[in-house]
């Protein structure tokens, strides 16, 4: 199979060739492999290729769900496979080993995707773009030496590259989202608890992550997310979750929605003028389906959200760094760590357990003053990002004088603006690449929807991208050119 008759097929299409038999499995592997021999030396999206799934797959161990056989990689941070590596992007957690699976990789296995590999991601997914010492630096495929986009960067290069059509993605600040934008793919983050977290931890982040995957194509999220979004034994909660399936529900158009745009500096980032103009053109297309589409304002109710996520994360960090070194063998140190995390290490444990039930409480104040929106509107329309990619160096974890106290607002403010709100609400938002930038790199639009109704979200997207579509434009540096 050629690259490029390979990288044409989003991962359903790639599942029908396998069903019907005009490709086997092995094929499609031997076929990433290819891919990423191609353009991984610059791009820097993939870590790790697992051989005994390439020439030595066993297509028997493959699930019977929509995507057998589907190449597909694992993002460095949370897809643990039970005897595969996972290292956090960190020199700390070198060769560690995932002693179980995780829930979410019971449930890929049996939708059917041939884990390749790992994919990169910034230290312990504190960047919201993907460079570190670790693996280096992972590149957009739209503009060589430009970021990625954090923390899944990896897994949003690749598939933008073509590498594969779908990866496994996480995101507690934007991480899904974020790269997604800056790499022109989709990105969707589900409600929260969507999808289970289990079995080792139950609400990562305390409530504010969530795991799910890049795609290119709206059906290959929907499908997915009924894939994946099965409750497991002992999860704190379920959500409600509607009768039929997203992938039906996705392609029907949802009634007529109230669609609020917000542009605000809530973190005190002044949007890319051609951003916020991206935003407006996407309104104005919305409204002319026949929705009801105004500029809105929003309030955190005056929490400064900067400060509060500090002593969220941070909270235990300490802790939770030294039992990775217990597992790895390694301590803590300079040596180990990028230098804004060393920082963060030595400061969290002034973060005392007062500190973080005051940061509790005011995170509760921020959703609930946030929540209001969704009282008055269904969508929540905004920029993604507030500006387009940069290149390396701008907001990573090694730049000059980050730490503990600065991080907040030298390197994630300039890029979670508009994600983190999402988080902290556990409201269901997608990044869909609907326009594009004068310098030539994609600008990611986001929208969002009420905590739950991850299906409307589905269906608006789906219509954007039949509207506005996307499908047609490929990056520079991708598989179909080499």
């Amino acid at each position: 199979m050629k690259l490029s008759e390979y990288s044409a097929f989003d991962g359903l299409g790639l599942a029908s060739l396998v069903a019907r038999g005009e490709v086997s499995p092995r094929e499609l592997a031997r076929t990433a492999a290819a891919a990423i021999d191609e353009v991984n030396p610059i791009l820097g999206a993939v870590v790790e290729t697992y051989p005994d799934r390439i020439a030595g797959l066993d297509e028997a161990m493959l699930g019977d769900g929509p995507f057998r056989g589907v190449p597909f990689l694992i993002k460095d941070v949370f897809g643990h496979e039970k005897g595969r590596k996972i290292e956090f992007g960190s020199r700390l957690c070198r060769g560690m080993v995932a002693p179980a699976d995780t829930n979410l990789m019971v449930l890929l296995r049996k939708a059917g995707v041939n884990n390749l590999g790992r994919s990169a991601a910034p230290e312990f997914s504190m960047a919201a773009t993907t460079e570190g010492e670790h693996y280096g630096n992972c590149s957009t495929p739209w503009k060589q030496g430009y970021s990625a986009g954090g923390s899944s960067g990896g897994a949003s290069a690749a598939v933008s590259a073509g590498v594969v059509p779908l990866a496994h993605s996480s995101d507690i600040g934007g991480s899904i989202r974020i790269p997604a934008a800056m790499c022109g793919v989709i990105g969707f983050k589900p409600s929260r608890m969507r999808v289970s977290l289990g079995p080792v931890v139950d609400e990562v982040g305390w409530g504010w992550s969530i795991n799910f995957v890049q795609t290119r194509t709206m059906r290959d999220a929907a499908a997915m997310l009924d894939a994946v979004s099965t409750p497991a034994v002992g999860d704190p909660f379920i959500i409600p979750k509607p009768e039929t399936s997203y992938a039906a529900l996705t392609e029907r158009a949802p009634g007529p929605l109230r669609i609020g745009i917000v542009v605000d500096k809530i973190l005190g980032v002044a949007p890319d003028p051609e951003v916020s103009a991206a935003v407006a053109q996407v309104g104005e297309k919305l409204a002319a389906l026949g929705h009801h589409v105004e500029i809105a304002a929003i309030s955190t109710g005056g929490v400064d959200l900067s400060r509060t996520t500090r002593d969220l994360f941070f909270f235990d960090f300490d802790n939770r760094l030294d039992g990775y070194g217990k597992r790895s063998g390694l301590k803590p140190g300079p040596d180990t760590l990028e230098p804004a995390i060393w920082s963060i290490y030595q400061r969290a444990r002034e973060i005392t357990p007062a500190r973080f039930t005051a940061a509790w409480s005011d995170a509760n104040a921020a959703r609930r003053a946030l929540g209001a929106f969704y009282a008055k509107f269904d969508i929540w329309l905004s920029p993604t990002t507030p500006g387009v990619s940069e290149p390396w160096g701008r907001y990573n974890l090694s730049r000059p004088g980050v730490d503990f106290d600065s991080i907040g607002e030298a390197i994630f403010a300039p890029v979670t603006q508009y994600t983190i709100v999402h988080n902290l609400m556990g409201t269901p938002a997608i990044s869909l690449p609907l326009v594009m930038h004068s310098t030539g790199l994609p600008i990611g639009v986001q929208i969002a929807g009420r905590p739950a109704e991850d299906h409307v979200v589905l269906q608006l997207a789906r219509v954007l991208e039949q509207e506005m579509p996307w499908a047609q434009r490929t990056p520079p540096l991708h598989v179909s050119r080499v």
